[in-house]
Order: structure tokens, then C-alpha cells, then sequence
């Protein structure tokens, strides 16, 4: 065989590879699935699987396919539950990806059914005979044995996905047994996420996300209370690392959009933002998101701006407040004049040494903003700033001393 690869890639291909592949691929190797006869003695959970196949009209296939499912069908729902169910029981048949638009009566899937899955169907079948009991008895288990907050908080989405109403309630109170012992804040923050996702969007899969309600209610009041003190007394990694934290959990609080929550979440980002000696990523960020949803007035930001990149700050600290604060976009820069020109004087006084440290950082920063922002911005420095070209338009010139002035330029200028 190879010697006749050899010929071929010679010969037919022209000393390509790629169509050698192709041919391998398709050819030699192949995709079709092979099928035993139904009369074949399989195990309950086979043939409860191959039911639902055959009902769904889902038949397995080697080749990659996308699926795009409208849970607002009765067979799309189905469809979708059998694949969730799979990938609690470790059959990973498909996976599921994030749909790049906002409605939440679609789900997109990739599937692709590998051989060893078939291994995998067998090893499930201790859980249960059926694909709903299997996937049921698993999910009690990786219930009683969960011990982190974040995996419980998983598997609570998990088995609402997949519609196991036998699981849930134990899963539930095994995630409250956990949450009420867990104190601390970062695990808190990492398990909200996934129980913010199954409270605003339950209801489009017609499940009952109300037992979740009042876990995210205490989650959030915790971390409301505990928020300043975990922010204190950070190194740089650190912050980071908290800032990509404070970043989701801004972004599921938005997606509950519950009122109460809210105000809960901007006292807790009031409290950081006047937290003394916070790093300067963190109270940048608090800042920003105050400004965003109305709490901060642009005067009091501009003040604040003021006095974090105050002459008599540290030039990496205001960096990192900077670099918190315009996080994502730069509109802010180009419609609000007075922190141009704040930001405009502080760069302007950085002194060389310091000014050359923090050019990557301002590199970075800056270079997170998209391209027609970054043009924007780029247009404004190169004319000297819309705040000094007003300045410069409302300065009265008096005609008769520039006339006398003229000659004299023409002169410096070699024009005569």
C-alpha cells in the first residue's frame, strides 16, 4: 500500500499531498458507519439510545455537522435534552457552541460520533437503562461528591439542560450546603456565572429555575460584603486575575437584570472605587463601571481621573488605573473633553525614564480599543486635541500686528 500511495502521489497527483490526503480520507480510510442488524443483542441503554436516534432523527454520523436547534420546536427541545444527557454520561456525541447572536431560542451543535463512543455508551449503562435514568443516577452522584462550589454550579445547569427533574432537587441542596460554607469570595464570584445563565434563560426551555432564585440572591449579597476586603493588598498578578473575576460578575449581573441585585452590585463597586490604597486596575475598572450606569456624574469622574493620574501618583499606579478604566473602548476619551485633557496633560508630564517604562502598558491599553476608535483617537492627538483647536478658534487676532509680523516670516521662511 505504500508503494502504491507513492505511485499515486506521482502519477495522479502531481507530487501533491493534499489530494493524497483527500483520497485517504474519503477512500481508503472512509466515514460511513457501519450498522448491525436490530435482532443483534445489545445492552438496554444501546437500544434506549438508538430508539431516540431513530425518533429524534438524528441518526449518528462520522463527518462533522452543524445542528442548529429552535427550542421552541417539541423535537428540537427533545434533541437538544438527549445531547446534554450524553454529555453528563460522558458521551460527548456533541458540542454544543456559542451562537454568536443574542436570542436565546437557539442552540448550535457540533457533532461528529467517534467509535469510541460506542465503549462510552457501555460503560454508562451501569448508571441506568434508559438515557434519562442513566443520566439522572449520574448526576445524583457527581452531586454527592461534589465538594467545590464552581463544579456544583456547573452541574445545576447541567441537569436543567438536560431536563432531569429527579436530580435537581438533590443537586440543589447539595450547591447549598456548599455555597453556605464556602467563604471564599473569588469561588463565590466563579459560581455565579452558570446560575445567572439558567435564571434568565430557563424559561425558554420551559424548566422551573426557580429553586436557583434565592441561591443567587445570597451569593450576591456575600459578595457584595466581602468584595473590598478581597480586593485589598494585591500584587499585580493578582489583580489581574481579580479584574477578570469583577469583569464576569458585572456581565451576570447584567444578564439577571434584576433591579435589587443591581443596586446591591453598585454599592459593592461604590465601596471599592473609595477603597484606599486598592490597585489602581481595580479602582479604574469600579470607576468606569459607576460612570457607565449613572452613579458617577462626569464631573466627579473627571475629578477622580484628576487625582489618579495626579503628578504626585505613582506613574505605574496610574497606568494601571488608566488601563482599568478605559478597559474595551476608548469612546469615553473622544466625548468627554475634560478627560482628554487630563489624560492629555499626564502623559504630557511623564518624565522620559518614566514615560519609556510605561509605553507598553499604555501600548496595551490602548491597543485593546477597536480599530476605527483607535483611529479616532489617533486623528485627535495628530491635530493637537478638539479642546485646544476650540481654545484656539475663540482667541481674537488682532489683524494690524500680524500684518507687521508677515514680512518677517516670509524672510525666516525663504519666501523672499
Amino acid at each position: 500500500l505504500e508503494e502504491l500511495n507513492e505511485a499515486a502521489l506521482a502519477v495522479l497527483c502531481h507530487g501533491e499531498a493534499a489530494p493524497l490526503r483527500l483520497i485517504e480520507e474519503q477512500l481508503t480510510i472512509g466515514e460511513r458507519l457501519g450498522e448491525v442488524p436490530d435482532r443483534t443483542p445489545m445492552l438496554p441503554l444501546q437500544q434506549d439510545m438508538q430508539r431516540q436516534q431513530k425518533r429524534l432523527r438524528l441518526p449518528p454520523e462520522a463527518g462533522q455537522r452543524l445542528l442548529e436547534l429552535d427550542l421552541r420546536k417539541p423535537n428540537d427541545l427533545d434533541r437538544s435534552q438527549l445531547l446534554h444527557r450524553l454529555n453528563l454520561l460522558g458521551i460527548p456525541w456533541g458540542r454544543a457552541e456559542r451562537a454568536s447572536g443574542k436570542g436565546t431560542f437557539k442552540e448550535h451543535w457540533r457533532l461528529q460520533w467517534q467509535p469510541e463512543l460506542a465503549v462510552a455508551v457501555i460503560e454508562a449503562n451501569l448508571w441506568g437503562n434508559t438515557v434519562l435514568d442513566a443520566a439522572t443516577a449520574r448526576a445524583r452522584d457527581l452531586a454527592q461528591h461534589g465538594e467545590q462550589l464552581r463544579p456544583l454550579t456547573d452541574l445545576v445547569e447541567q441537569t436543567l439542560l438536560a431536563e432531569l427533574p429527579d436530580a435537581i432537587g438533590q443537586v440543589m441542596d447539595r450547591l447549598q450546603n456548599v455555597a453556605a460554607l464556602t467563604s471564599d469570595i473569588p469561588h463565590l464570584m466563579d459560581s455565579l456565572p452558570a446560575l445567572a445563565r439558567v435564571l434568565r434563560y430557563g424559561n425558554v426551555r420551559r424548566t422551573d429555575a426557580g429553586l436557583v432564585g434565592h441561591v443567587v440572591d445570597g451569593l450576591i449579597t456575600r459578595v457584595a460584603i466581602g468584595l473590598p476586603s478581597a480586593c485589598g493588598s494585591l500584587d499585580d498578578e493578582a489583580a489581574a486575575a481579580m479584574f477578570d473575576k469583577v469583569r464576569v460578575m458585572n456581565a451576570a449581573i447584567g444578564v439577571l437584570q434584576n433591579p435589587e441585585q443591581a443596586a446591591i452590585w453598585r454599592d459593592a463597586l461604590a465601596k471599592l472605587a473609595d477603597q484606599a490604597g486598592l490597585h489602581g486596575l481595580l479602582a479604574g475598572y469600579a470607576c468606569r463601571l459607576l460612570f457607565e450606569q449613572g452613579v458617577l456624574p462626569p464631573p466627579e469622574t473627571a475629578r477622580r481621573m484628576g487625582l489618579a493620574l495626579s503628578p504626585a501618583g505613582e506613574p505605574a499606579q496610574a497606568a494601571a488605573w488608566l488601563e482599568g478604566f478605559l478597559h474595551g473602548s476608548g469612546l469615553l476619551l473622544l466625548h468627554n473633553e475634560a478627560l482628554w485633557g487630563i489624560l492629555d496633560a499626564w502623559v504630557d508630564g511623564l518624565p522620559g525614564e518614566a514615560f519609556t517604562q510605561l509605553l507598553p502598558l499604555l501600548r496595551r491599553t490602548f491597543a485593546s480599543f477597536p480599530a476605527p476608535e483607535r483611529r479616532q483617537i489617533g486623528e485627535r492627538v495628530r491635530h493637537g486635541g478638539a479642546a485646544r483647536t476650540a481654545i484656539a478658534a475663540e482667541t481674537e487676532v488682532d489683524a494690524a500686528r500680524a500684518d507687521r509680523v508677515l514680512p518677517v516670516v516670509a524672510r525666516l521662511l525663504g519666501m523672499v
